[in-house]
């Protein structure tokens, strides 16, 4: 049987002494001249005392395994400000028709009935629910909940600054700050908007207005931001936050893949490299993290392992979607509609029978990383917010720039560790030279660009500046061949040969010049972004090459990549192509187009500034597939 709602169970065992309030907590009659309470003064003694005289936890809200849910995430919206690149299907997401999506009134009237039944906390999310005009007014309503400890929201940030100082009024007491990379080039290349320096606003605000710690929610995803972990972490020296390392999970329309998850143990050890020191905290009940501490930090840092090691065992958390949808479990895919039981007249009786019967249908635990692959579920953005990455990130700039937080002690990495580490989805790996060496003094900003398909299985050497080799026999002809027998100009006939995977990899060198170098470091051409600019143009010109290039076969390419990194000791700029396909001709010529039009490119973008520019060192630097054999330049 239920246990009995709080309010009712109190009131009986109240006495004459005092009169009883709708929480069952006393109310003390005032004397003649004695100074009331305020309003706040009163609701926080009320509050006090149902802490004090705790009930048994409602079975409507306990599973069989006896987890008792007293946790809910209240969706707000299925809209957001953003357009993540990440956390929608590629093929977008259907909207709900707003009369299908929950009403003010419905949100509270639910909030309320499971209050009653034991929730102390809520959080709001969604979408993005700072953009709900009323979400204020929600924070202030939800806070007259008796029973309700704490209220909380996921946000993006971008409208946290201007909403923050209203919300804390109204009652919030907790906040999470989704944020991926404290990059700004690459944040508005992978929310597709402005707005980085807002959500930075919007952290120092939590911090000013007292908000400790400030979480920030940060999914981890390799070869996308695993790179800035030991950043995220130096944060935590001199601000009081916890930044959290999110495991990469798959939901619909995400392309999931296993390869780009970064596991909790492997973060760990990343951490622990930089940090010998790093110690474990003590984990609170139902927590969802595994939280560890530098000793003379302010912050704290923390894991959600979802997937790696998932916490069902002490899982308490239920959601409702802003349709109205009850998710027991964020990542099964059953639901139950309480909105349209609302709307049907169920009483409040009926109503918790249903919800009653949907908990006591979780499972112990999900099924698991790969299985939870191939479920069918909703796409994030329609459930809440964290930020879900996708499988083959498309063009994002890599661009480390000078700490917008400007916290002292910051090492800028370029890898993820000081191990083997992969670029490129795994088709070449490098061993990272140490900073100095391969950054000079300077801020490091470079970028990556990559079109892809899927995965390639072979692996590559680049490594310029060295003489030609060949991995094997290169048998190479003695004529040109696209040449015919009486020197005219032909095209090679390629129909009688093998279609096999065909990989190539070219580079480029920019010198820019000392006053070039630093705009372009800095960003602050007049042109805009010259890195994004000629990465883009790279990539247009690998497709375009059979265009360009007048006796080559066009090449249905399935992968572009266009790297470009600064060297502050030359002053110059290194470009990378990576080109790749399934056919009977090489990409050679798509792979040195690139590069070449990517250097044209920065000349291009650099010209007014200095006409003492040097484009050079344009080179092959492998080729596999052929029938002549392998070449890679060692």
């Amino acid at each position: 049987m239920a246990a009995r709602p709080v309010s009712r169970m109190l009131q009986r065992v109240l006495r004459s002494s005092v009169r009883s309030c709708s929480s069952g907590a006393p109310v003390t009659q005032h004397r003649p001249g004695e100074r009331s309470r305020t309003a706040a003064e009163e609701l926080s003694r009320r509050r006090q005392f149902l802490r004090e005289h705790a009930v048994p936890f409602s079975a409507f809200l306990t599973d069989s395994f006896g987890r008792q849910h007293s946790y809910l995430r209240i969706s707000l919206t299925e809209k957001c400000n953003l357009r993540c690149q990440y956390c929608m299907p590629e093929e977008g997401v259907p909207l709900t028709p707003k009369a299908d999506l929950l009403t003010t009134e419905e949100i509270l009237t639910l909030a309320r009935l499971f209050v009653k039944e034991g929730v102390d906390k809520i959080r709001l999310t969604g979408g993005e629910p700072l953009i709900r005009p009323d979400v204020v007014d929600i924070v202030a309503q939800l806070h007259r909940l008796e029973g309700l400890r704490t209220i909380g929201i996921t946000t993006n940030g971008i409208n946290l600054a201007r909403l923050l100082p209203q919300l804390q009024k109204a009652g919030l007491s907790a906040i999470n700050i989704s944020l991926d990379t404290l990059v700004p080039a690459k944040f508005e290349f992978i929310v597709r908007r402005k707005g980085f320096h807002k959500v930075m606003e919007g952290i120092h605000k939590a911090i000013e207005l007292g908000y400790s710690p400030v979480k920030v929610n940060c999914v981890v995803m390799r070869g996308l931001n695993e790179d800035e972990l030991l950043n995220f972490v130096a944060l935590t020296k001199g601000l009081p936050l916890d930044v959290r390392f999110i495991e990469y999970m798959p939901f619909d329309g995400n392309k999931w893949n296993f390869k780009k998850m970064v596991s909790y143990k492997e973060m760990l050890d990343t951490l622990q490299q930089q940090w010998p020191e790093l110690e474990k905290l003590p984990e609170e009940e139902s927590s969802t993290a595994k939280a560890f501490k530098i000793p003379g930090f302010r912050g704290q840092v923390s894991f959600i392992t979802s997937m790696s090691e998932h916490f069902c065992g002490t899982c308490n958390r239920l959601r409702i979607t802003a349709d109205g949808n009850l998710k027991v479990c964020l990542f099964g895919s059953s639901e139950v509609s309480l909105r349209d039981h609302l709307r049907a007249g169920a009483s409040e009786e009926e109503l918790l029978r249903i919800i009653g019967a949907a908990v006591g249908r979780k499972k112990r635990q999900h099924a698991g990383m790969f299985s939870i692959a191939q479920m069918k579920n909703r796409p994030m953005i329609l459930i809440e917010l964290p930020l879900m990455l996708q499988d083959s990130p498309p063009a994002i700039p890599s661009i480390s720039s000078q700490h917008p937080f400007h916290v002292q002690g910051i090492r800028h990495r370029v890898s993820f560790s000081n191990r083997m580490s992969t670029w490129w989805k795994g088709c070449w790996v490098s061993r990272t030279p140490p900073l100095g060496q391969r950054w000079s003094n300077s801020p490091q900003r470079h970028c990556s660009s990559h079109l892809d398909s899927d995965a390639n299985p072979k692996c590559l050497s680049a490594v310029s500046g060295a003489p030609a080799t060949p991995s094997g026999p290169l048998p190479t002809s003695d004529q040109l061949t696209h040449v015919d027998t009486e020197g005219r100009a032909a095209m090679v006939d390629v129909g009688g040969k093998p279609d096999t995977e065909r990989v190539a990899v070219a580079s480029a060198v920019v010198l820019l010049g000392p006053v070039a170098f630093k705009l372009v470091q800095e960003n602050q051409l007049k042109k805009g972004d010259a890195l994004v600019v000629a990465q883009l143009a790279g990539v247009q010109a690998a497709k375009l090459t059979s265009q360009l290039i007048p006796l080559c076969h066009h090449v249905a390419l399935s992968h572009v990549q266009v790297r470009l990194e600064l060297d502050g000791a030359r002053h110059a700029v290194g470009i990378r192509a990576s080109c790749r396909a399934w056919g009977p001709t090489g990409v050679e010529m798509e792979a040195l187009t690139a590069a070449a039009v990517a250097a044209l490119t920065l000349y291009d973008m650099c010209k007014a500034v200095s006409r003492d520019i040097v484009l050079g060192e344009i080179k092959l630097l492998s080729k596999t597939g052929g029938q002549r054999g392998d070449f890679h330049r060692t």
